[in-house]
């Protein structure tokens, strides 16, 4: 008999619920994985279950193994790490990550899922997607040695950046938020912290990640002269009004899009999707990056936990779902 699954599905904008799911057996080239964990990124999934996604962006921001059309009903998700139980012998018991939505157990193709280094627990690996999109945004960077750079924004995103770049060598990172308990995470990865008006300017290199006009307003204040705002922040369907009046021209300042849809530039050719993920679990190998996971629920909640995430009353970065254990 085929093995049941559970999946969660948004119904309709600010609610959502547990759907049981056929899954098939696995054929040649396919894996069956039982989920461990997944991943709720309070930006993105929160901006989805709300039904903030703009029409215009409906195809660019499917998830690879998304059902469902947004706004809803829509089965939505992408931090997934699970333990293989059916597919080829090499990887039969590996835990692998996966971006999946939030579900008991799916079949995808062996190239979608990702062997977890061994050196990386399984909980801290739903993370690899978040520190993907981090890697990607430095590849866009690019920061020297000795530079001085700002990251606005202290969430999930915001935090991974930090996190990579407190291990640069000669690097002063300052962590800017509006939020001023993000100074314990800031502390937590070894890294400097402001509140927006205290924060320290003449910046090389900022990395903005607050999804605010005002977070962005304030990334180029704080640049020297000629210096860049790496914009990692996606609004969905809020306008932004950005000061590009005053001395934006003169200081000759830069905004850069960075958005791990695409490789960066700077690595294209000479790096794939799979090499890109692999370097991001590599990474996680480190337990600073423990510091992101900032609550725990199990997946018979997530219902319940997906419209206090939304409305901020569970503050979060990445809130971690786990699975019941295998029958």
């Amino acid at each position: 008999m085929p093995p049941t699954a559970e999946a969660f599905w948004l119904v309709k904008p600010g609610s959502g619920e547990i759907r049981p799911t056929p899954v098939s057996a696995p054929g040649p080239g396919e894996v069956l994985v039982r989920t461990l964990h997944s991943g709720v990124s309070r930006g993105t999934e929160t901006l989805v279950f709300r039904g903030g996604v703009p029409e215009s962006q409906h195809t660019a921001m499917r998830a690879p193994f998304q059902d469902g059309d947004f706004p809803a009903p829509v089965k939505y998700g992408y931090l997934n790490v699970g333990v293989v139980e059916q597919g080829p012998a090499d990887l039969l018991g590996r835990t692998v990550f996966c971006l999946y939505p939030h579900q008991t157990r799916y079949v995808v193709p062996v190239e979608a899922v990702t062997v977890v280094p061994d050196t990386v627990p399984p909980a801290r690996a739903v993370l690899a997607g978040t520190v993907e999109t981090a890697l990607n945004a430095l590849w866009d960077a690019a920061p020297l040695v000795g530079d001085r750079i700002a990251v606005v924004g202290a969430g999930m995103v915001g935090a991974g950046v930090a996190a990579i770049l407190s291990r640069f060598p000669g690097v002063r990172v300052q962590v800017v938020d509006a939020n001023p308990d993000r100074a314990d995470v800031a502390r937590a990865l070894g890294v400097d912290f402001a509140l927006p008006a205290d924060a320290t300017g003449d910046r090389d290199l900022v990395v903005h990640a607050s999804a605010t006009a005002a977070g962005l307003t304030r990334s180029l204040e704080l640049l020297a002269d000629e210096g860049t705002v790496i914009e990692l922040s996606w609004y969905g369907d809020q306008p932004v009004s950005v000061p590009l009046g005053e001395n934006f021209h003169s200081r000759r300042l830069t905004i850069r899009s960075s958005q791990v849809g695409g490789i960066a530039p700077a690595r294209r050719g000479r790096r794939s999707y799979a090499d890109r993920l692999a370097v991001a679990l590599d990474l996680l190998a480190d337990p600073v990056f423990d510091t992101l996971l900032t609550g725990e629920s199990t997946f018979a909640e997530l219902p319940a936990v997906l419209p206090r995430l939304t409305s901020g009353e569970l503050p979060a970065l990445c809130h971690l779902i786990t699975y019941p254990s295998g029958d």
